[in-house]
């Protein structure tokens, strides 16, 4: 299989702990980054992944306003690289609830377009916001701010970063129940590592940052634009930060991209 620089970011690496349920398999840490599981035939899809590796984040910010107001302020860059894909069939999922099945619809719908449809080029893309965008916070974040808490203990830690066995089968065997397209590798690392493209929601992280801030969990002693930058330079490893994603899905749409909820 195909190793790509995102992968070698650290799309999986340090992502957790070993030994979180998940699904049917059981969650490792993650020693190396997972290959790329990209159809062999998606050459604009995989053209797409490369650019999009190369395009900057920003995550250095000391400050970071309620309302952003230029380009440097959010990924710019690869969100353009993103709209401008020229891939026939893209979608874009609207994701809010982090308990629902948002990751296994993105999987499902890869599946069935990849296979059943053949295109491989079918790029799935998450706009994600609202509790869903807990998802794409560090560990570190997770355990700083006490997040788990916010989710009433659901989820002890970010879960959803885990990397199942399932990941770690044979991705020839496309059928395999247990495998990595299967329902028991539901997760962000796998998803991405398939090609599928997260994204960021500014105004969910600023809004995340404001109500800690009132409710006194501030560690540091921050003050809300000094908690946004912190929030927006722990987003995960491949991820494209927005303005903000309810703002964002209609220039998706103008650039043809398939409204999913």
């Amino acid at each position: 299989m195909e190793m790509t620089r995102r992968n070698m970011l650290g799309i999986v690496a340090k992502t957790g702990l070993a030994g979180v349920a998940l699904g049917s398999g059981i969650a490792q840490a993650a020693d190396a980054p997972l290959p790329s599981f990209e159809p062999s035939g998606a050459k604009t899809l995989k053209e797409l992944t490369k650019a999009l590796a190369k395009a900057p984040r920003r995550r250095d910010f000391k400050e970071v306003p309620m309302i952003l107001t230029k380009e440097t302020e959010w990924d710019h860059e690869a969100l353009t690289t993103l709209m401008r894909y020229k891939g026939k069939v893209k979608q874009v999922w609207d994701n809010t609830a982090i308990d629902g099945p948002w990751l296994n619809l993105m999987r499902n719908s890869m599946n069935a377009q990849i296979w059943s449809y053949k295109h491989p080029d079918f790029l799935c893309v998450s706009a994600t916001h609202g509790p869903a965008h807990l998802a794409l916070y560090d560990d570190h974040l997770w355990e700083k701010y006490e997040l788990p808490k916010l989710l009433k203990d659901k989820y002890k830690e970010n879960v959803f970063l885990k990397v199942p066995d399932a990941a770690h089968a044979d991705p020839k065997n496309f059928e395999d129940e247990e495998g990595v397209f299967s329902p028991g590798d539901n997760n962000i690392p796998a998803l991405q590592a398939r090609g599928a493209v997260f994204l960021a929601c500014h105004n969910a992280i600023f809004e995340i940052s404001h109500n800690l801030h009132k409710k006194g969990v501030n560690p540091d002693k921050l003050t809300v634009p000094q908690m946004v930058a912190e929030f927006t330079n722990h987003l995960i490893p491949g991820v494209i930060l927005t303005p903000g994603i309810v703002a964002t899905l209609p220039e998706l749409g103008v650039h043809g991209f398939q409204y999913a909820k």
